[in-house]
């Protein structure tokens, strides 16, 4: 078997810088990575240049290689597919080619925030129950609810009173450590989080008594909330900064308030329009009035003109609910419900009687009916 001459694999000189070296393989591996490159010999080709790379990229390694060559002085270097380096069987085993770059070359580009900057806190949320009635008026209330708040004994630095925080010993500020490690393909760097500091880039040696070097504590915070008139169930309210705290002197989060509406056992309401059903009676609807109708308002007259038939709908205009948006009212739907009496006096029975004879009504009564017992069955008023 022909000895390989990585440095021909790779496409540099013998006398290639390491950063050249390194450069050569992503250019190739990213030509041939079996996740990019559909061709019959791809993957065997990237397990070459892979191999190559294991080698030449270790500085150690190549030291040996231009003096052994690819024996190496134990017999070999091992290569792609050796030992640590396996998943190639059958084309598995690849990860994403993101993933490749982000592990080896320390993040594959990607731009990094800077953890010692102030962030903002988390938002929160609080359900507030209402009236129905308090939602069409609006009101004005205090709430209190639990939140993470600025220590008041640091003032958020997590450092005993009378000591600050130092720059951390370890990351020099920066929140993130350079860490080396021996991989199939040499030695590669990355940049983690620091372990000491946790990524804030300070570091507290004498923590604060009562947040414990946190910089937070719990609280129970009140605040004033203005419900605005016409609120509806399911809508919500943000207020700024009622949130939990920030961290490096970050600003709190936000309170966004959800309102919960309570159903009413007068009216229906679709937005700002509300809607009402009004029993009226039979004489009513025939004859006409003038009715007091309940809105969310107050009460308001309703003028029902004669002859008025059962579920017909009449329009209050800005007798509805308040707009959101500042626009006026909604309006008020009034449908009259025509309700016939379950019991009767003798009066009202006289006066139907006499109706249906001034109408020419013919009334087949059922057994047993109002009319059966006024007229008897032939139609004729029983005699007494």
């Amino acid at each position: 078997m022909a000895e390989k001459d990585y440095y021909d694999v790779l496409g540099v000189s013998r006398d290639a810088s390491q950063d050249d070296i390194k450069h050569a393989y992503r250019k190739l591996s990213k030509k041939y990575h079996p996740d990019l490159n559909k061709a019959p010999d791809a993957e065997a080709k990237f397990k070459e240049i892979s191999e190559a790379y294991e080698v030449l990229g270790d500085s150690d390694k190549r030291a040996q290689y231009d003096q052994y060559g690819s024996a190496g002085p134990q017999g070999g270097f091992g290569g792609a597919g050796g030992q640590g380096f396996g998943g190639f069987e059958g084309g598995q085993g690849f990860g994403g080619f993101d993933d490749i770059f982000s592990q080896f070359f320390g993040g594959g580009g990607q731009q990094r925030s800077n953890p010692s900057a102030p962030r903002q806190g988390s938002d929160l949320q609080y359900q507030m129950d209402l009236k129905f009635e308090e939602a069409i008026s609006g009101k004005e209330t205090t709430i209190s609810y639990t939140r993470e708040a600025t220590c008041h004994t640091c003032n958020g630095t997590g450092a005993k009173p009378g000591t600050s925080p130092e720059t951390c010993h370890k990351c020099h500020g920066s929140g993130y450590i350079q860490v080396v490690r021996q991989t199939p393909l040499g030695r590669m760097q990355s940049r983690e989080v620091c372990d000491v500091c946790r990524g804030t880039g300070k570091e507290i040696k004498e923590k604060c008594t009562t947040c414990h070097g946190s910089g937070h504590q719990e609280e129970r915070h009140s605040v004033k909330v203005k419900v605005p008139a016409g609120v509806e169930d399911g809508q919500q309210m943000r207020l700024s900064n009622q949130g939990e705290a920030g961290t490096n002197g970050g600003p709190y989060g936000d309170l966004f308030i959800i309102f919960r509406v309570a159903p009413s056992d007068k009216f229906q309401r679709d937005g700002a329009e509300i809607y009402i059903e009004v029993p009226i009676s039979f004489v009513q609807a025939a004859l006409g009035d003038e009715l007091m109708v309940e809105t969310v308002s107050g009460k308001v007259k309703l003028k029902v003109p004669a002859g008025t038939q059962t579920n017909t709908t009449f329009r209050l205009r800005g007798q509805g609910a308040p707009r959101l948006r500042g626009n006026g009212r909604g309006d008020e739907h009034v449908t009259v419900k025509v309700v016939t009496p379950k019991h009767l006096s003798g009066e009202q029975k006289e006066a139907l009687k006499a109706y249906a004879v001034a109408s020419g009504d013919s009334v087949n009564a059922t057994e047993g009916s109002l009319f059966d017992k006024l007229f008897g069955k032939e139609g004729k008023k029983k005699k007494r």
